[in-house]
């Protein structure tokens, strides 16, 4: 499995906290104001969709259209483009998980008023092209439908972040991966949304616990 890591932060949006910056093992970093107001997709890649036309749906169901709500466990067919690569993929959100606070420990005081949790999602190759090494991008939402007002990016003991092996390339072909969000303490995170390409950005599909 190839793991896409990309850098380790943590931002607390919704009160102009503090961003923590760590690369493989460091436990310490730079901490410096986050003047970003606004939530953002925690990705562990940038790669991100365009507007490139997807190849027609294969047998797999239809395009799950922009702005639809579905249960966690349920299967949305998404096309994709990225780089040279187009394809549609299915993606299920299986769980939404509340992680234990000591999964955060190397971000040290900056993450103790924090609170992670982890998307865990199944990707499936339903149009056979090679989408080998892309990626899948989810945020996480509280209660509300809303961001959670902290942006966390990386992987824990628990939660590991993964691209598309080489070898998703045939229809059928399916992987697992994780995507770390987090909440402040006594809040939660109650859904998942996928926000890429074009049709997505302002309706994202939304999976709901």
């Amino acid at each position: 499995m190839t793991h896409a890591r990309g850098p380790l932060f943590i931002a607390s949006v919704a009160t102009a906290g503090l961003l923590l910056s760590a690369c493989g093992s460091e436990t310490s970093g730079t901490a410096t104001p986050a003047t970003d107001t606004t939530t953002s997709t925690a990705t562990s890649t940038k790669e991100t969709s365009t507007s490139k036309e997807a190849p027609p749906v294969p047998a797999g169901g239809d395009v799950t259209a922009p702005g639809t709500k579905l249960k966690v466990g349920a299967r949305a067919v998404i096309p994709v483009a990225t780089g040279d690569k187009t394809g549609t993929i299915a993606i299920t959100v299986t769980a939404i998980e509340a992680g234990p606070k000591e999964d955060l420990a190397k971000f040290g005081d900056k993450a103790k008023n924090i609170t992670p949790f982890y998307l865990r999602a199944k990707v499936e190759n339903l149009s056979g092209t090679d989408l080998s090494f892309t990626s899948i991008g989810l945020r996480g939402l509280g209660e509300d439908g809303k961001g959670t007002g902290v942006i966390i990016s990386g992987d824990t003991p628990k939660c590991d972040s993964t691209s598309a092996p080489k070898t998703f390339k045939a229809a059928g072909e399916t992987y697992e991966t994780c995507v770390l969000s987090a909440a402040q303490d006594g809040l939660k995170v109650a859904g998942a949304e996928y926000n890429r390409g074009d049709d997505y950005v302002k309706s994202p599909v939304v999976w709901q616990s």
